[in-house]
């Protein structure tokens, strides 16, 4: 009991005294550890949060979200493609060789069926020729390039397909020398006939009908609608 004298024993001596047990302070369980408390994050600046950039490791800040369609045309902004001042070029001198022409070598007649003349149609064409030069030109430094059709499937990989291509350059000579000899039906169809061969197509007889119908609407389309008569070739007088 505390704060009473202790009685000593027999032979005088006090009595021994438990040892003391030092308090050991309780240890957390697992459930009880407190997660480590997260760093906080700096705030974000001004124009981060109103743009969304993020800054990669390697490059410059990037936009979030930006797809790679606006990263190309990006791109193509800094690196215009200069290929296309060569068509740039190519309708300029078109133009500026239509407006020479009409002016040196086109004549002046005016005539109650024609009041306005010859000169006029070519010169227009030549300035529109100019101004669409100009206006490409300035497209093209600003970084302008056409899209790709949503469904264009070309693999720009694979080699030219030269067995194709002389295919056809063959059917448009062949009917080019036999058009005055045999006529355009007959040159017509086989250069029609040839082609669908030439682009794969292998139903030969009836791409043989095929060919010999748009020759024969042609031919007629031409001598009935237009006035133009093709020449007729060895069908002379049956056609």
């Amino acid at each position: 009991m505390s704060g009473m004298t202790t009685r000593p024993d027999r032979g005088g001596d006090l009595p021994p005294r438990p040892p003391v047990v030092p308090d050991i302070p309780a240890q957390p369980g697992p459930e009880a550890t407190a997660p480590p408390e997260a760093a906080p994050t700096p705030p974000a600046t001004a124009d981060a949060t109103a743009t969304g950039a993020e800054r990669t490791p390697d490059g410059p800040a990037t936009t979030a979200g930006t797809d790679p369609a606006a990263a190309t045309e990006a791109d193509a902004v800094r690196h215009p493609d200069r290929a296309q001042y060569g068509v740039v070029a190519f309708l300029a001198l078109v133009g500026a060789l239509v407006i020479f022409d009409a002016t040196t070598r086109i004549g002046s007649a005016i005539n109650t069926a024609d009041p306005i003349g010859p000169k006029p149609v070519p010169i227009l064409l030549g300035v529109l020729l100019l101004v669409i030069a100009v206006i490409y030109a300035v497209d093209v430094a600003r970084g302008g390039a056409g899209e790709p059709e949503a469904g264009e499937d070309v693999d720009l990989s694979l080699p030219i397909d030269w067995r194709t291509v002389l295919l056809l350059v063959g059917a448009f000579l062949v009917n080019a020398v036999l058009i005055d000899r045999l006529g355009w039906v007959i040159s017509g169809t086989i250069l029609f006939w040839g082609s669908a061969y030439a682009l794969g197509n292998r139903h030969y007889v009836r791409n043989l009908l095929i060919a010999v119908a748009l020759s024969l609407i042609t031919f007629y389309t031409f001598a009935i609608g237009l006035g133009v008569d093709l020449p007729a070739g060895v069908l002379q007088g049956i056609l």
